[in-house]
């Protein structure tokens, strides 16, 4: 687990593995909260580090497990005790038939479950031997396998956002990493991603994904991550323009 100013989150989060895990290792990014304190109580290694960025603090963190087989959850996330039995009973059922597994998360915003919309499905390889997997990828970093890899049933839960404030912010900070993930990979800013994108993401997961269906929260959602994608290109203009006037 990576954290960073977790507090609200992160005892449940820790809670939920702690009673069966061998290790439980933690890598704070000098959190200025209590949350390096709540961690010191539940890890069995815990350490604060200098950000370098989501992958390199993934794969550090992976880095530091004695065992082959390690969990990543996020500080604001859940294993339920349906999906703690099910991992030990198919490690062990396998027998190295896999050497990962995709989990599925489900949502928890705004008082209740997501269950369409953007947020569905929502799975991702999150159990797998560090010997054969690694985090790749920037501000969306994920894990790459190279062998076999099978499918858990059970849900592990994500408690995202404390309220819309939160969100809002988050998006800001997220759609600054990701415009400059996109001019460091070449993307080049048009008005055509700028007008369109936005409003085609919204109609995706709003009317084709049913988000509707999740009622006030769903709305939200279609909406936030519509500006989302509005602000990602809005920056990368942003930046192109101050590289040109730099320049």
């Amino acid at each position: 687990m990576i954290t960073y100013n977790n507090s609200r989150t992160i005892e449940k989060a820790l809670q939920s593995v702690a009673p069966w895990a061998s290790e439980v290792i933690v890598v704070d990014s000098f959190s200025t909260d209590t949350t390096y304190e709540t961690a010191k109580k539940y890890a069995t290694s815990c350490e604060q580090r200098a950000w370098p960025g989501f992958r390199d603090q993934y794969n550090y963190c992976i880095s530091k497990a004695k065992n082959d087989w390690v969990l990543f959850l996020d500080a604001d996330e859940e294993v339920s005790p349906e999906l703690a039995l099910e991992i030990g009973q198919r490690v062990e059922i396998d027998q190295g038939s896999y050497d990962g597994y995709i989990a599925h998360r489900r949502n928890y915003y705004l008082g209740r479950w997501i269950m369409h919309g953007g947020w569905v499905p929502d799975c991702e390889i999150r159990l797998f031997r560090k010997s054969k997997g690694s985090f790749v990828g920037a501000l969306h970093a994920h894990v790459e396998v190279n062998g076999r890899v099978g499918e858990l049933k059970n849900y592990y839960y994500h408690y995202n956002y404390r309220d819309i404030a939160d969100q809002i912010d988050t998006i800001n900070r997220y759609s600054k990493t990701a415009a400059e993930d996109m001019q460091r990979e070449g993307k080049r800013f048009s008005y055509t991603d700028l007008l369109l994108r936005p409003p085609l993401r919204f109609l995706k997961e709003y009317i084709l994904k049913r988000g509707f269906l999740d009622g006030m929260p769903g709305l939200v959602i279609a909406v936030s991550t519509m500006y989302y994608v509005f602000a990602k290109y809005a920056k990368l203009w942003e930046l192109e323009r101050n590289g040109r006037e730099g320049g």
